[in-house]
């Protein structure tokens, strides 16, 4: 019996830990290099990250329970905790640009690598595992999901390692809750979903 008390006290505080606010601190040199620090909640720099492995930060300087980086190796955004552990990737909202998603109403949009969507919370936990092929950022509760969908190109791509611009043309769109949970789905335009259950976007 102790040693399930010491086991379950010690889980706690691992976890605990896992869950502690921390911030990115970016120092610039004379060569124009970032190097990136872990800030405590008592502002103190507890540990600077290897500038050969994290290459850019998208997070802005404020307390959080994760962090967004580019990480050497890894396939696109990822988000760390204050151990460096990686907790999920981030969706990159733009085709063609650097543009990881952030969080809105507490939840910021997850990918896996079968380029499925779904939503962690603030504290950095899955709470709707990737499942959807596309999925707005939620208002009021609400986010738009989008079926048979295809890239759209903007125009002629000419280079095969430049830039390249999309939208996305869905065929059906739906909505869902916090939970997840599809409410409606039908042939829908994203348009007209959005008018229907008063979407908008973080940007109007």
């Amino acid at each position: 019996m102790k040693h399930l008390i010491c086991l379950l006290i010690f889980l706690s505080f691992i976890n605990a830990s896992a869950q502690e606010k921390f911030k990115i601190k970016e120092v610039e040199s004379k060569d124009y290099k970032s190097a990136y620090y872990i800030v405590n909640e008592k502002g103190k720099a507890v540990k600077q990250l290897d500038t050969t492995k994290y290459l850019m930060c998208f997070t802005q300087e404020k307390y959080g329970y994760f962090a967004v980086f580019l990480i050497k190796g890894n396939n696109g955004w990822c988000a760390i905790d204050i151990n460096e552990k990686v907790l999920f990737n981030v969706y990159n909202t733009s085709y063609g640009e650097p543009s990881p998603d952030a969080l809105r109403e507490n939840k910021i949009r997850i990918v896996d690598e079968n380029e499925k969507l779904g939503f962690a919370d603030h504290k950095g936990n899955i709470i709707i595992k990737p499942q959807f092929e596309i999925v707005t950022s939620f208002h009021n509760g609400k986010a738009i999901i989008g079926e048979k969908c295809s890239k759209v190109p903007w125009g002629p791509h000419e280079e095969e390692g430049g830039c390249h611009h999309y939208t996305i043309d869905c065929t059906r769109a739906g909505y869902i809750n916090t939970e997840g949970t599809i409410i409606e789905i039908g042939d829908f335009t994203f348009e007209e979903m959005a008018k229907k259950i008063k979407w908008k976007s973080e940007y109007e």
